[in-house]
């Protein structure tokens, strides 16, 4: 067991690019921002981004870092469709793989239990089978000889998921009302890395939450980054919710002066600039 503490720079600069990237939470939920912050400003580009889009998927789109996109939706959940996503979308700014949510799951399960594919019923009779041709369906070895769709596993190269307490051996815990699949991001990938808003003793870990919550396990973790309010803007409840206002402004502001504004400087100088129009 080792100490696995590091700054979001830190984490980044083990990332490269071309590579496939995961990014935990769901919409405008618990997602890594101080993470992709960190990415944004970072030389990485040409990524394959595997999520359940949120405005991660929309900054680095219109960043033009992504080449091609895995999802389900990508959307700011009070905002349904996240505008700069879909302007990079409309412009074809890159390939877009779409598969439905239970899809996706399966896929993530795949590649955390090592497998090229896992047979589901999602899909069948609806048109995700007619977006993304490369589907392929499987059909029962027993008596029952039912057809499945075959999910490919979703391998990662890397993931960055985002929870609420994390020890320094890689132990990361959820206190919010749902794990958001974070768990099947970071065992889906050949590496992990975790931001947290506290970094604490293990033993604190259950002392006021049940082990249930344990989400993480050490052995899955790469890197552990303690991040305060690094899911911001979107929510990381129970700690805070998702801050309306600054999404708003990130929806209907040109992204050139979004990220001129918001993502020169380190994570101090983007809190700095949040607080200032707070």
């Amino acid at each position: 067991m080792s100490d696995k503490t590091m700054s979001a720079e830190e984490a980044v600069s083990r990332l490269r690019s071309g590579m496939t990237l995961g990014i935990g939470g769901w919409g405008s939920r618990r997602k890594p921002m101080a993470l992709v912050r960190a990415l944004l400003r970072s030389e990485v580009t040409d990524l394959t981004v595997v999520s359940y889009g949120g405005p991660d998927v929309g900054m680095l789109a219109a960043a033009g870092r992504i080449r091609e996109l895995v999802a389900a939706f990508v959307t700011l959940d009070s905002i349904p469709l996240e505008p700069h996503y879909r302007a990079a979308r409309e412009g074809g700014a890159f390939a877009l793989t779409e598969i439905d949510e239970a899809m996706f799951m399966w896929g993530l399960h795949a590649a955390a239990n090592r497998l090229p594919f896992l047979p589901v019923r999602a899909g069948i009779g609806s048109d995700v089978m007619r977006v993304n041709p490369r589907l392929r369906t499987v059909t029962s070895p027993y008596e029952d000889g039912e057809t499945f769709v075959a999910v490919p596993a979703l391998r990662l190269d890397a993931a960055l998921v985002h929870v609420n307490r994390a020890d320094r051996l890689g132990n990361g815990q959820y206190l919010g009302p749902d794990p958001y699949f974070d768990d099947l991001f970071c065992e889906a990938a050949d590496e992990a890395y975790v931001s947290c808003e506290q970094i604490v003793d293990t033993a604190e870990l259950t002392k006021a939450a049940p082990p249930q919550s344990l989400l993480l396990k050490r052995h899955t973790v790469t890197g552990v980054v303690e991040a305060p309010n690094g899911a911001h803007f979107t929510s990381c409840a129970p700690d805070y919710g998702r801050d309306e206002v600054f999404q708003k402004r990130y929806a209907t502001t040109p992204w050139p002066q979004f990220a001129a504004r918001y993502l020169a400087g380190d994570e101090r100088a983007y809190r700095a600039a949040v607080e200032e129009e707070s």
